[in-house]
């Protein structure tokens, strides 16, 4: 037997046009693995629908399907209104109704019906519907604000990693601009020093030209003198 540890449950509100008229039920399901049942009320009376595993291995069989895809399809039009579906809950005589949905299959419109009984306490049952749904939006809002409070820290975070990004960006550029502002002293630093080393060699060397070009002319006027001397003496003799 299956544990109701197994089971999942669905709650369709179920829109119906019939008969010129609009009626909204709602259809809640409990799906088993090889199983089904149903709990539908609109407000004022409800029904209940009970398929067993002989019952749906049956129709799974009649649509050659297995009995994982009957459940499967089944819960897929019950769990939620499907674009395209024309769904029916009419009368079936004795305050039976039949709840009946449409689909297509290989181009061919086909349809599934179940016979739905009168609930022994439309009370408990319509009741015990507005006790999953309520209970459902408990989950959902719980969520909800779960997931806006999650947001809201991503978002906090986002902006403290921005600001954190903005001042390292910050600190990068000016820590360059220092770090080039050092570098461009250096250079300038750098280059007065060759400026002023070439201009002391420039120097150096013109200093050290000029006695040697001294030298050079005072040898010259001192040979030119003695043999200026030699030659008078010649010319006396």
């Amino acid at each position: 037997m299956e544990s109701e540890t197994e089971a999942r449950h669905s709650c369709l509100k179920l829109e119906l046009t019939q008969d010129s008229s609009n009626q909204t039920i709602f259809v809640k399901g409990t799906w088993f693995p090889s199983r089904f049942s149903l709990s539908i009320t609109d407000g004022y009376d409800s029904w209940l629908c009970t398929a067993s595993e002989e019952d749906v291995r049956e129709r799974a069989s009649q649509w050659d399907q297995s009995v994982s895809e009957y459940i499967e399809f089944a819960e897929r039009y019950l769990g939620f209104q499907q674009p395209g579906s024309v769904y029916r809950f009419t009368d079936a005589g004795n305050g039976h109704r039949r709840l009946s949905w449409t689909f297509e299959k290989e181009g061919i419109k086909l349809e599934w019906r179940w016979r739905c009984t009168p609930s022994p306490n439309n009370k408990n049952t319509t009741a015990a519907i507005l006790d999953f749904l309520m209970d459902a939006n408990i989950r959902l809002s719980e969520e909800v604000v779960k997931k806006t409070e999650s947001f809201e820290q991503l978002k906090e975070e986002a902006h403290k990693c921005l600001v954190q990004s903005e001042k390292l960006s910050t600190e990068k550029d000016e820590f360059e601009s220092e770090v080039y502002a050092k570098f461009v002293n250096v250079l300038n630093s750098k280059k007065a020093k060759l400026r002023e080393l070439r201009d002391r060699l420039s120097k150096q060397e013109a200093r050290g030209k000029l006695p040697e070009e001294e030298d050079v002319s005072g040898d010259e006027t001192e040979q030119s003198k003695s043999e200026t001397d030699d030659g008078s003496e010649e010319t006396t003799d």
